[in-house]
This record gives C-alpha cells, structure tokens and sequence, in this order.
C-alpha cells in the first residue's frame, strides 16, 4: 500500500523520515506509529490514513445501497409515517447518497488511493465538483434542520400544525433549502481553481496564495462553516430543547388529569405516542450533532487561525473529522430501522422480494 506513503509525506511536510523507512508498506508502518521520536500527533494521523484505506471503500460500498434502499422502501410502502415526515426522511437520504457520492466516492477515496486516479488531474472540473459537493453537503444537513422544525411545530404548535405540517408546505421547504443551499456555494466556483490536488489541506483542490491569504476569503469560509454546521448545531439543540420542555409539561398536566378520572390509571396511547416520536427525533438529531461535531470544531478554529488565532488544532482531528462526518451518512436506516416498527417490517419485506420472487420463479 505505497499510497499510505504519499500522505502521510504530505500531510506532516515538518517531519523528516528516514530513507531506510521507505522501502515498504510495512516497515514505513512501523517506523511512524512505534517510533518515539516521532510526535504523536503525527502518529495519530498516520494510523487514520491506514484505517481510511480500509474504512472509505468499505464506507461506500455500504451506504450507497443502504440510502438507495431507504428511500425505495420509504417512498413505495407504507412505513406509518405521514407523508409529510416521509418527504423529509426521504429527502433527508437522498441528501446523504449525494453526499456519499460527491465527497467520499469522488473526493476522498481518490485520495487515498492516489497512485490510481492520476487522471482526475486531467480533468479541469474540481471547481464545479466542490461548488455540487458542499451544496449536497448543505441540504443535508438543513435537511435535518427542517425536519426537526417540522416535529418541533407538530408537537409543541397545535395551532400552527394543520397549516404547516403538510405534505405540499414539506415541499416547499425542501425546494427552498436546495435553492439557497446551491446559490450559496456559487463561490467556490470563483474561489478555487479548476484542476484538482488529490490531497486533504482542507480542499482538494488547487488555489492561489493570494488568494487563500486574502481577507476576504478568510471571511467567507469563516461565515460558510458558521452557516454549516454552527447554526444548524444551535437549531437543533434550541427546537429539542423546546420540545422536550413541552412534552413534559403537558406531560404531567395529562396525567394529573387522567389520575382524576381513573384510580387504575391504564396506559396512555397518547403519551406512548409522544415518547416514540421524541425518541426518533432525539436519536436523528444526535446522530447528526455527535458525529458532525469533530469537524465542525476544527472547521472553525482552523480559519480562526488563519484570521489570527496563536493555536492550531493538528491535521488528524481534520481526518477524523472527516471519517465521522461520512458516517453520518450512512446510519440513518439503522436509527429507522430501531425505532420505527413498520419501517422495519417493509425493510425486510422488500429485501426478501427478490428471494421470494426467484423462488416462485422456480417452482412455477
């Protein structure tokens, strides 16, 4: 595996590694995790770069069929979800295939299996590829966002639900968030050049010194990675927060009620009902929190740096950012799968039809 060589190289530019340690895969392995001269950050990092030539493929062999299947069985069953919330999850999955596709299948698997993908230098698109690449990653995650304001609104705003939890008011905000997702990272186009580097320092692609020097461009990112993750983290925390103040509430006043009317006091249908939709809308949004949060904090002290700050935060926290954040993509059908019974059922349903199909095929 000579690509681990590469990066690790360009990654660390400050460390100096033996010449008799370049000889293999193996021995260049041993020299920078097991070598106490080397810094440990460095070794850390090196240890990514052998787990990503492993994990990535892997990552993606598993989450384009997975997102792929989530919305078929979403859009074509009947899942006990209104259509209203079945827009969002679908869209939701569809946000992450794009992203899976964008960033992990065409950024990051080329670069760490570099030596086979010199071609993509070639190609003078990386421009266009990072403008459609952090416009999916956009609608991802306002994806999550919106859906949250839609439980938030269903479960806290009974006067406001009949209106806006529909079907067609889902549409309508989803198409407004890829609208605006895509205009806002027009600037990439105009920011980074067109011809690709095949290297995480964080973009893969090419630019000008002047450039990323600039004022301006230190302020643009800065806002970008505001607008992504940062205000959506804050979004989701604030309208969770809000909604479990709610639920408890009304919690407790319907079962004071209730302990009026009832000595035996049975199970409530009502309550059970918020507490599964609270548990669903818990686990998507911390999914999303937990494994966004890496990156999102690097993102920002990074071009905090650039802009003046005296501590930067090492390459390997970015890589691990990375891995995390690409999980994320991928781990939305299990959370449905765990938490919503019907989902669940038509899952399977649908994975044994081909089975079921063959065999009838057969005995006919």
């Amino acid at each position: 595996m000579p690509q681990i060589l590469r990066a690790i190289d360009c990654n660390a530019p400050s460390v100096r590694i033996p010449s008799s340690a370049v000889v293999g895969f193996d021995p260049m392995i041993h020299q920078t995790l097991d070598d106490w001269r080397m810094p440990s950050a460095y070794r850390i990092e090196s240890l990514l770069k052998v787990i990503q030539y492993v994990y990535y493929p892997i990552l993606a062999i598993v989450g384009v069929p997975v997102n792929i299947i989530t919305i078929v069985t979403l859009t074509s069953r009947n899942c006990g979800l209104s259509k209203c919330v079945t827009r969002y999850l679908v869209a939701m999955s569809a946000g992450d295939l794009l992203v899976i596709i964008l960033d992990l299948i065409l950024r990051h698997i080329p670069i760490v299996y570099w030596e086979h993908f010199y071609f993509l230098l070639s190609f003078p698109v990386c421009n266009i590829h990072a403008a459609l690449l952090y416009a999916a990653t956009d609608c991802s995650v306002w994806f999550t966002v919106t859906f949250t304001f839609d439980r938030f609104v269903a479960i806290c705003c009974s006067k406001l639900r009949s209106k806006y939890c529909t079907e067609k008011s889902a549409a309508v905000v989803l198409g407004t968030v890829t609208v605006l997702s895509c205009l806002k990272n027009v600037f990439w186009y105009f920011m980074l050049l067109n011809t690709y580097r095949l290297g995480n320092f964080p973009w893969f692609c090419d630019f000008t010194g002047d450039t990323i020097d600039s004022l301006a461009w230190g302020t643009i990112e800065l806002l970008h990675y505001i607008l992504n993750p940062c205000v959506p983290f804050v979004l989701i925390l604030l309208l969770n927060a809000l909604t479990v103040r709610h639920i408890l509430v009304s919690s407790r006043a319907r079962r004071r009620l209730r302990a009026h009317r009832s000595s035996e006091n049975p199970r409530d249908p009502e309550l059970e009902s918020r507490r599964k939709s609270i548990i669903f809308l818990f686990v998507i949004s911390a999914n999303f929190i937990i494994l966004w949060s890496t990156f999102m904090v690097y993102s920002v002290w990074n071009r905090m740096y650039d802009l003046g700050l005296n501590f930067r935060l090492d390459f390997y926290v970015m890589e691990l950012g990375f891995m995390l954040q690409l999980t994320s993509c991928c781990t939305n059908t299990a959370i449905y799968a765990v938490t919503q019974t019907q989902f669940r059922q038509q899952l399977k349903n649908l994975l044994k039809y081909p089975l079921t199909a063959i065999f009838q095929l057969n005995t006919a």
